[in-house]
C-alpha cells in the first residue's frame, strides 16, 4: 500500500516548483492563482529569490505548500494513495491532495497560518532545538525539569527530536542535555518556537480561520500530527489542525502507525528529502522515493 507524505518548514530552496511552472500548464494556472490569492508574486520568490526571502515564514509555508500540492495535482491517476500525512505545514498539502481542502481554501490557510505563527514569533524570544541519540523519555524528563517553556515539539524518528521554547530554557535544556550524553544539542535557524506554547496567540487566530473553512471528508484516511492516528472526519481533522500548532509533531508515530496499517511504501511529493531519510530511520524495511 502506498502512503504519500509532505513535508514541511526547512525543505524549500530557491528554484523550487520552476520546472513545473514552465513545462506543465495545470502546474503554471495554479502558481498563478495562489499569486493572486496571496497578493504578491511568491513565484519570483522561489524561482529566483534569495535563501532569505525564504526563509521568511510567510514566503516559506506557502511556497513549500504549492510545490507539493501542485506536484500531486501534476501526477493525475498516478497519485494514487491508500492514506497521506504531512508533517507540520506538510498537513495542509496532506489534506488538499487527499480532497479534503479546496486548494483556493488551503492556500488561505496556509498564508493566515504563516501570518499568525510569525507574528506570535516576534511577541517574545524564541526558538527551537535538535537534540540528537537520546531517547525520547529521557529528553521529556529534562525538558520538564527546566523552568520556563521548553518542550518536545517534533518525534522526528528514533533519536532525533526537537525541541521547542523561550530561548534561556532551550540553551538551559540543550546544555543539561549534552551532560545526559546527547550527541548533538544545538539551536536551529528557525524564527521561533514551533509546537509549543509559545504558539497560542497564533492558535486562536488560526482557529477563527479554520472554522470559517469548508472542509470535506477525504478520500483516504490522513493520519495527522497530534495524535499520530488516520482521520476521515472533517470536524476532528479541523480540531486537530488547530490544535497541532502547540502540540508535537508525533513522525515516528504516524509512520509506524500507517506502516501497522499496511503502508509498505512512502512517497515524498515536494521540495527536499527529508521525510524520505526519517522514514528510513524509523522503519528499514519499507521502501522510499520521492518527486520535487
Amino acid at each position: 500500500m502506498k502512503a504519500y507524505v509532505f513535508p514541511g518548514q526547512g525543505a524549500q530552496f530557491v528554484g523550487m516548483g520552476k520546472d513545473l511552472y514552465e513545462t506543465n500548464a495545470v502546474a503554471k494556472e495554479m502558481f498563478e492563482k495562489a499569486n493572486e490569492i496571496l497578493g504578491f508574486r511568491i513565484t519570483d520568490l522561489m524561482f529566483e529569490g534569495t535563501d532569505e526571502d525564504l526563509r521568511q515564514t510567510k514566503v516559506t509555508q506557502p511556497a513549500i505548500f504549492l510545490h507539493s500540492v501542485i506536484l500531486a495535482k501534476t501526477l493525475g491517476d498516478d497519485f494514487d494513495p491508500s492514506m497521506v500525512a504531512g508533517h507540520s505545514l506538510g498537513e495542509f498539502s496532506a489534506l488538499v491532495a487527499a480532497g479534503a481542502l479546496s486548494f483556493e481554501d488551503g492556500v488561505r490557510l496556509v498564508s493566515a497560518r504563516a501570518q499568525a505563527m510569525q507574528k506570535a514569533c516576534e511577541l517574545k524570544p524564541s526558538t527551537m532545538a535538535a537534540v540528537i541519540a537520546l531517547p525520547d523519555e529521557k529528553v521529556e524528563e529534562i525538558c520538564a525539569s527546566i523552568p520556563g517553556v521548553v518542550v518536545c515539539a517534533n518525534y522526528n524518528c528514533p533519536g532525533q527530536i526537537v525541541i521547542s521554547g523561550e530561548e534561556e530554557a532551550i540553551d538551559a535544556a540543550c546544555e543539561k542535555l549534552k551532560e545526559a550524553g546527547a550527541k548533538r544539542a544545538m539551536r536551529l535557524k528557525v524564527g521561533g518556537a514551533f509546537h509549543s506554547p509559545c504558539m497560542e496567540p497564533a492558535r486562536a487566530e488560526l482557529a477563527e480561520a479554520i472554522e470559517k473553512t469548508e472542509f470535506h471528508t477525504p478520500t483516504v484516511p490522513v493520519y495527522q500530527n497530534v495524535d499520530a492516528k488516520p482521520h476521515t472526519d472533517p470536524a476532528e481533522i479541523k480540531a486537530n489542525l488547530v490544535a497541532q500548532l502547540t502540540a508535537p509533531v508525533r513522525w515516528t508515530q504516524s509512520v509506524q502507525n500507517m506502516i501497522t496499517d499496511g503502508a509498505d511504501e512512502f512517497i515524498e511529493l515536494g521540495p527536499g528529502k527529508v521525510l524520505q531519510g526519517l522514514v528510513s530511520k524509523i522503519n528499514r524495511e519499507v521502501a522510499t522515493s520521492g518527486r520535487q
